[in-house]
C-alpha cells in the first residue's frame, strides 16, 4: 500500500477543502463609452485607409477583441456614432454626466471612451476638468478604419482597458492612449494627419505606456483635474459661447467685430509667436471691448505654434486679456468655456488659466 507523506497529505485536504468561489478573483469592470470615428470607421476594401466612414458599433468593437475578455468584464454604452468632427457640446456633457454616474459605482474600475481622433484632444481635456472621480477615464482612438489590412483599432483598443485597470492609473485624470502611449489630457495633441504616431505631447512628454508585461508610469500631472476641479456641469445643458480666431500676416478684423455680433461670451486667440496680434486686430478688439458690458467677451491669448507658454504683458493686461500659459487654441477654449460657467471676472478667470 502506498503512503503519503504527512505534508504532503496536508496540501491535498487544504486543495480539497478550498471553496471554488475563491480559486478565482472577478475580472475588473470596465464601461466602453463609444462614440464613433476612425476606431470604428468601415472603408470600401482593406486598403482604403483614407477614405471610409464610421459605422460599426461599441459592442462590435469590443466583441473583435476577445482578448479583453481577459482583462475586464467589459459593458458598451453607445453615447454617439459620428466622425469626431461632428462631435457636439452636448455629447461632452453626456460623456461628463454618464461618466460620473458609472464611476461612482464602486465596482466599477474605469471608463474608456472610444473617439475619433480629429478632436479627441479637446473632448479628453474637457473629462479631465469635468469628472469628479480618481478612478481612470481613458480616450482611445484610431489612425486606421477597423476594415483597414492593419488596423490600430483593436490593440489600442486593448491597451486602453488594460490602463483603465491599472492601478496607478488612479489619481492622474483623463488619459489619452494610442500606439501603446498613455498621454495626459491637458498635454496631449494630434500632430499628424495619418501616422499612427499622431499624438504627442510636445516638450513635456508622455507618462507611460502599456507594454506586453504592464502598465507603466513615469510621471504624472500637476494641474488642477478631475476630484479637485471647481466645474460642475451637472445641471448644464449648454456651455457659454467660445470661439478662436486664427491671427496671421494682414488679417481681417471683420472676424472679432461679427464674433461680436454673434454673441459669444468669449474669444481665444491663435496669436502669432507668443500669443501676439497685429495692431489692426487690437484696435477692432478695442472696439469690441468698448461696447455694451454685458456684450464684452473675456479675451484668452494663445499661439499657433505648438509649443511654449503666452505669459503676460502690460498693453494686453490692461485691456483684460487672460494669457494661457502653455494651452493651445483649442484647449484654451475648453477652459474658458467652463470658467465662464461660473464667472466673468478677468482676475478670476486668470486664476483658473494659472492652476489648471
Amino acid at each position: 500500500m502506498r503512503t503519503i507523506p504527512l505534508l504532503g497529505l496536508v496540501c491535498l485536504i487544504a486543495l480539497e477543502a478550498r471553496p471554488e468561489s475563491q480559486s478565482v478573483a472577478p475580472l475588473p469592470v470596465v464601461w466602453v463609452l463609444a462614440t464613433g470615428g476612425t476606431i470604428a470607421g468601415q472603408g470600401a476594401s482593406s486598403t482604403s485607409l483614407t477614405d471610409y466612414k464610421t459605422g460599426l458599433r461599441g459592442d462590435e468593437l469590443v466583441k473583435a477583441v476577445p482578448e479583453i475578455a481577459k482583462v475586464a468584464r467589459v459593458s458598451v454604452d453607445q453615447i454617439a456614432n459620428v466622425s469626431s468632427t461632428d462631435i457636439t457640446v452636448a455629447n461632452w456633457l453626456t460623456l461628463a454626466r454618464r461618466a460620473n454616474e458609472l464611476l461612482a459605482q464602486p465596482d466599477v474600475a474605469g471608463v474608456v471612451v472610444t473617439h475619433g481622433t480629429n478632436t479627441l484632444e479637446e473632448t479628453a481635456y474637457f473629462l479631465n476638468l469635468t469628472v469628479k472621480h480618481d478612478k481612470p477615464v481613458v480616450l482611445v482612438g484610431a489612425m486606421r478604419p477597423a476594415t483597414a489590412i492593419s488596423a490600430d483599432g483593436p490593440i489600442n483598443l486593448l491597451h486602453a482597458i488594460r490602463a483603465a485597470v491599472a492601478p496607478d492609473a488612479r489619481g492622474k485624470g483623463t488619459l489619452v492612449m494610442l500606439n501603446d502611449e498613455i498621454n495626459a489630457a491637458r498635454d496631449v495633441t494630434k500632430t499628424n494627419t495619418y501616422r499612427v504616431e499622431t499624438f504627442r505631447a510636445p516638450e513635456l512628454g508622455l507618462l507611460g505606456y502599456v507594454d506586453g508585461d504592464r502598465v507603466v508610469f513615469y510621471r504624472s500631472p500637476t494641474r488642477r483635474h478631475t476630484t479637485r476641479s471647481e466645474f460642475d456641469v451637472t445641471g448644464l445643458t449648454t456651455l457659454p459661447k467660445v470661439d478662436i480666431a486664427y491671427s496671421y500676416i494682414q488679417p481681417s478684423p471683420a472676424v472679432y467685430k461679427a464674433l461680436a455680433a454673434d454673441g459669444v461670451r468669449g474669444i481665444v486667440l491663435a496669436g502669432t509667436g507668443a500669443g501676439l496680434v497685429s495692431s489692426g486686430e487690437l484696435e477692432a478688439l478695442k472696439a469690441v471691448l468698448n461696447g455694451p458690458e454685458e456684450s464684452r467677451p473675456i479675451v484668452v491669448r494663445s499661439n499657433r505654434t505648438g509649443n511654449g507658454r503666452v505669459v503676460g504683458r502690460p498693453d494686453y493686461d490692461a485691456l483684460g486679456f487672460v494669457a494661457a500659459d502653455n494651452l493651445n487654441p483649442q484647449k484654451a477654449r475648453v477652459l474658458l468655456m467652463l470658467a465662464l460657467t461660473r464667472t466673468s471676472d478677468p482676475r478670476e478667470i486668470r486664476r483658473m488659466f494659472d492652476e489648471y
